[in-house]
């Protein structure tokens, strides 16, 4: 009986103290940094956390405290240091970003992007939450249906990671609020617009001003998330908003490539609702337009699909923001025959010149890995995309693979990609020339090589 009241008093005495613990982390995360509530009304509002003004190395031209040195903060970020690093987590604690458009992608994009500590945020849509926006939308809830966007995640926001310095403009994105939006040097801009006008003209500032810009293509009416892509606006397919905003682009700033983009390889599996009037008839949708060139009718939206758009974006701007060098699957249209094609050509290559191919060390599989992976489908010598889509399939029958040192097997990390004239000059120089002859070329091949040899474990 005895020995049974100790083992009671010691659970209680254990309870006690846990419930103690419990209480004393809840006070401290329920009571952040207190916020500085200015400059609100006229549509536009931002608070400033008054940690910002403390002990802090400038960021972007404006005061940025070390987070990582507050404890909570740097538990709640502690996976990603884990990840990272502890100096590219700060990397990303002291960058700013912009993101423009917070719908389904935008809000899921910012989300994440606070989640992962960057400190500051702008956040930027002059549209309001709706019913319909729930199935797709990263915080909002019933209570915020008629509230702007920004303010919505701005508010939702500050109970996340309150220590992040965040504006919120409810403004349209135009050539008169560009500076507004644009100035202060942000470290990475997110295109999150639907609107085709609209995304043309913040794509082609963002290139005149130099700055880093992620744009997100078509979600709506697509449903899988496998065929999910980043790469140049010059490789994207399928996607009708890609290739209008390529095309305006292109006739109207000569801008012609060199943005990088989120898109779907999947051709869209519905169409744009038609659209009905009070009446029930169909109408004109410009007529029932706030903004002029904005959408109005309905596009079906699985909501699964812009939400990973966003996180796509997120992981994509993150690790540029730390300094991890991810190599994006690379779009590439050739099909099994083509790397069969190719694979057959290197061993008659080398039968042709050793007279044997017992030295071709790669399969078909490993082939595919080769061209698509390390060359991207385009010759060693080409810098830029040139050829996609269907211009990638007969470019082909121009390419073959061919050992980068001859002295050494025709393997995973000893065969680059070139066109048949390419391939003749190269094989009838040595290395020591390329190098005395080509630094930059002979360092770039190389580096791309040493890479097939690490991830091979040669």
């Amino acid at each position: 009986m005895e020995e049974k009241v100790k083992i009671l008093a010691f659970i209680g005495a254990g309870a006690v103290l846990g419930s103690a613990a419990t209480v004393a982390i809840s006070k401290l995360l329920s009571n952040p940094l207190p916020i500085n509530n200015k400059n609100v009304g006229n549509g536009y509002i931002s608070e400033t956390i008054n940690s910002n003004e403390l002990h802090g190395s400038k960021c972007n031209g404006m005061a940025t405290p070390n987070l990582l040195t507050d404890e909570v903060v740097s538990e709640q970020l502690t996976r990603n240091i884990q990840f990272f690093g502890l100096e590219a987590q700060q990397k990303v604690t002291v960058s700013y970003v912009v993101v423009i458009g917070l719908g389904g992608v935008g809000s899921h994009a910012a989300s994440m992007l606070l989640r992962s500590g960057v400190g500051r945020l702008l956040l930027v849509d002059f549209d309001q939450v709706s019913v319909s926006s729930l199935n797709r939308h990263a915080v909002a809830t019933r209570e915020d249906v008629g509230t702007s966007k920004a303010l919505c995640l701005k508010r939702h926001f500050q109970s996340i990671f309150p220590e992040c310095h965040i504006d919120a403009k409810v403004m349209l994105y135009d050539s008169t609020s560009e500076e507004e939006i644009l100035s202060g040097h942000p470290d990475f801009v997110l295109d999150c617009i639907d609107n085709i006008d609209t995304k043309v003209a913040l794509l082609a500032a963002c290139v005149r001003r130099g700055l880093k810009v992620l744009s997100a293509t078509g979600a709506g009416a697509r449903a899988d998330p496998t065929r999910i892509r980043v790469a140049d606006l010059r490789e994207s397919t399928n996607d009708p908003l890609s290739r209008a905003v390529r095309h305006r682009l292109r006739k109207d700033y000569g801008i012609d490539g060199g943005i990088p983009v989120v898109f779907s390889l999947e051709k869209p599996k519905a169409k744009l609702l038609p659209f009905k009037g009070p009446s029930g008839e169909e109408e004109n949708p410009s007529d029932y337009q706030i903004v002029p060139g904005f959408r109005v009718r309905i596009i079906p939206v699985l909501g699964t699909i812009p939400a990973i758009f966003g996180q796509v974006m997120a992981s994509y701007v993150v690790t540029q923001l730390a300094g991890l060098q991810v190599q994006m699957e690379p779009v590439v249209n050739f099909d099994t025959d083509h790397y069969e094609i190719l694979h057959q050509r290197l061993i008659e290559h080398e039968e042709l010149l050793y007279g044997t191919s017992m030295q071709v060390e790669v399969d078909v599989e490993e082939v595919m890995y080769i061209a698509k992976e390390l060359w991207h489908g385009r010759s060693a010598r080409d810098l830029s995309i040139k050829d996609v889509g269907r211009a990638m399939w007969r470019s082909v029958n121009e390419l073959m693979l061919v050992r980068w040192d001859k002295t050494k097997p025709a393997s995973v990390s000893n065969l680059i990609l070139l066109r048949f004239k390419e391939a003749d000059e190269h094989e009838s120089r040595s290395l020591k020339d390329i190098k005395e002859e080509e630094p930059e070329f002979f360092v770039r091949v190389t580096a791309v090589l040493k890479r097939a040899e690490l991830e091979f474990g040669f």
